[in-house]
């Protein structure tokens, strides 16, 4: 598969936003109606959140927007702690251009911030430097000092304070509440297709490929190797994935992992684009992970292995066909994701 990417253009606004600096200057966000969350992935019911901040936001006449926080408020009380993240910060705001928002606010989650009481927090953030028509947030947002700031307490203070709040209730796919642990849980077990059901689209990663020991190349299936984060909690093991290259996608297998056979205590994503010729070193890549397909294994010997990476694009490509055009709704570019 060669199609062009259908990413959405947008002139997405990107704030970033610290307590201890001078307010933006850009005020395009001022007055907006602003959804509230980490939105770590972005997934449905995230996308509940946003579609009624997209719905208030017109029926007052104003601009809507998402104030994400970064870093993830886990990792910044427990910096030691492992924390697999759905998204990092460029992806999650390529996530969230292709909405229909018309910017982010991404505040620095620091010692100031962490430090505010929920009531200052509306006053300062909300009322004063942001001016907000409205806020929407999940029914289970919570801010503020030893996060002390509920729903309820939010409601209760745009009534006071003179702007709309919408609490976007739990979203759930049948009996499963969609939640960024569920899907977290479905990749540590390689359930790549239940994180799909989960997020709405195929969890993805992005990377620049980076030279290896050309061993795949040796074989006969070149691959493009990413260095993930460490902190990623991926099964290990062989899936079929679609990759976006600039304004292009293209099917392939990939493993992730130590490779068995040629272990040297590197964890790579290695991926074999099918139907692509070219010299990918220094590009970054967007891999989409569509089906899992089989387990790290050690074979007997290389031409076992051989054997078996065959069946394994096979099976990958069954698998990309069934799946139809896949892939993550993601803008192709945003000023300042980096």
């Amino acid at each position: 598969m060669n199609d062009s990417l259908s990413s959405p253009a947008t002139s997405f606004v990107v704030v970033r936003d610290a307590l201890e600096l001078a307010a933006p200057s850009d005020g395009a966000l001022k007055g907006a109606v602003l959804a509230l969350g980490n939105f770590e992935g972005v997934h449905r019911g995230h996308r509940a959140v946003i579609d009624a901040a997209l719905a208030r936001a017109r029926a007052l006449g104003r601009p809507a927007a998402a104030m994400t926080f970064e870093p993830h408020p886990r990792a910044f009380f427990n910096p030691n702690a492992r924390v697999f993240r759905l998204t990092d910060v460029a992806g999650k705001l390529r996530l969230l251009a292709s909405t229909g928002l018309d910017g982010a606010v991404v505040m620095s989650f620091d010692a100031a911030l962490a430090s505010l009481t929920p009531d200052a927090f509306v006053a300062q953030v909300l009322v004063e430097r942001y001016a907000v028509a409205g806020v929407v947030a999940g029914y289970d947002f919570h801010f503020g000092k030893g996060r002390a700031g509920t729903p309820d307490f939010l409601q209760a203070e745009g009534g006071r304070l003179g702007f709309a709040v919408d609490i976007v209730p739990a979203y759930s796919d049948g009996s499963q509440r969609i939640s960024s642990g569920a899907i977290r849980d479905a990749l540590t077990q390689g359930e790549v297709e239940l994180a799909m059901r989960l997020l709405g689209y195929p969890w993805f990663v992005s990377g620049e490929v980076v030279r290896g020991d050309q061993r795949g190349r040796e074989l006969g299936f070149p691959t493009a190797n990413i260095q993930l984060d460490p902190q990623c909690g991926l099964r290990h093991g062989v899936y079929a994935v679609r990759v976006g290259l600039g304004d292009q996608r293209y099917d392939g297998v990939a493993n992730f992992g130590r490779r068995p056979m040629f272990d040297t205590g590197v964890v790579l994503l290695e991926v074999f684009l099918f139907d692509y010729s070219g010299d990918l070193y220094g590009k970054t890549l967007d891999v989409a992970f569509i089906a899992w397909i089989r387990p790290e294994e050690k074979f007997a010997t290389v031409d076992d292995l051989m054997r078996q990476m065959r069946e394994d694009a096979r099976i990958a490509r069954a698998a990309l066909a069934q799946a139809g055009d896949a892939f993550p709704p993601i803008a192709a570019s945003v000023p300042g994701t980096r």
